[in-house]
């Protein structure tokens, strides 16, 4: 891709909002190993499906309260009254499938974290560089993460490369943080 059409020329040149500036210069594509954070990230995924990115980005303070600030914990013991709760928040993205497929992914993470210690663990123990099989992996566990939501959480956490390009004033920020893509540099478990 030429950096003229990018993301990161979009949002370096200014043609978009300050909500994407700070998404794009803070969080896209930056390592993440706390896993309530990275159940936020793959809330906002999951929410973007559909929709623009702007929308998602627009909500995303609301989505983050309404999703208990991202608590794997709390988010898996909602319930149906929580749900229509949710169901009738102007402030988030108000589809039922994704409302129940984010609660069922809570439940499926705590399951992960019970088995490895943590989701980035388990993330860590999956690692792969071929995006197809990040799929499969996906869907084997995880409810509304098909190939697009799926291939943009792992870039917005660091899984995979693409976040940035590599013209982008980002990218060596990013490279710093040694983002798992990096030399598939996996830590230590």
């Amino acid at each position: 891709m030429e950096y003229n059409t990018s993301y990161c020329h979009a949002v370096c040149a200014g043609k978009l909002s300050a909500i994407h500036q700070h998404y794009h210069d803070t969080l896209y594509g930056f390592p993440e190993t706390h896993d309530d954070e990275l159940f936020g990230r793959l809330i906002l995924e999951i929410n973007q499906a559909g929709l623009s990115w702007n929308t998602v980005l627009q909500k995303q303070k609301s989505i983050r309260v309404a999703y208990a600030n991202f608590s794997i914990a709390e988010v898996a013991q909602f319930t149906e009254n929580d749900i229509q709760l949710l169901l009738q928040n102007t402030g988030i993205i108000r589809m039922r499938k994704k409302i129940e497929a984010i609660i069922f992914n809570a439940q499926q993470i705590e399951i992960l974290q019970k088995e490895q210690g943590s989701f980035y663990n388990w993330l860590c123990n999956q690692y792969t560089d071929n995006q197809d099989k990040w799929v499969n992996i996906f869907k084997q566990k995880f409810k509304f993460t098909g190939k697009e939501i799926t291939h943009e959480f792992l870039m917005s956490i660091g899984f995979l490369p693409g976040a940035h390009h590599p013209n982008c004033p980002v990218y060596p920020e990013v490279l710093a943080r040694q983002p798992m893509w990096v030399n598939n540099q996996l830590p230590f478990l």
